[in-house]
């Protein structure tokens, strides 16, 4: 193998490893994004059967 030839593999590799990092960087900062979301969420179902069980069905609109 002649000299040229391994350093552009070489260059290929280093390239290719910055790329993976980045990628890693998104996929970490996506995952934390969709734990964030999926707690956001919770706390709104949360809040929503809350408010189901306290308010009752019967309740006639204040006009009747």
């Amino acid at each position: 193998m002649d000299e040229q030839r391994l350093i552009e593999i070489e260059s290929k590799i280093a390239y290719q490893d910055d790329t993976i990092f980045q990628l890693n960087d998104v996929l970490c900062k996506q995952q934390n994004q969709i734990d964030r979301l999926e707690n956001l969420t919770q706390q709104l179902l949360g809040r929503v059967r809350d408010l189901s069980e306290n308010s009752t069905v019967d309740e006639r609109p204040p006009h009747y």
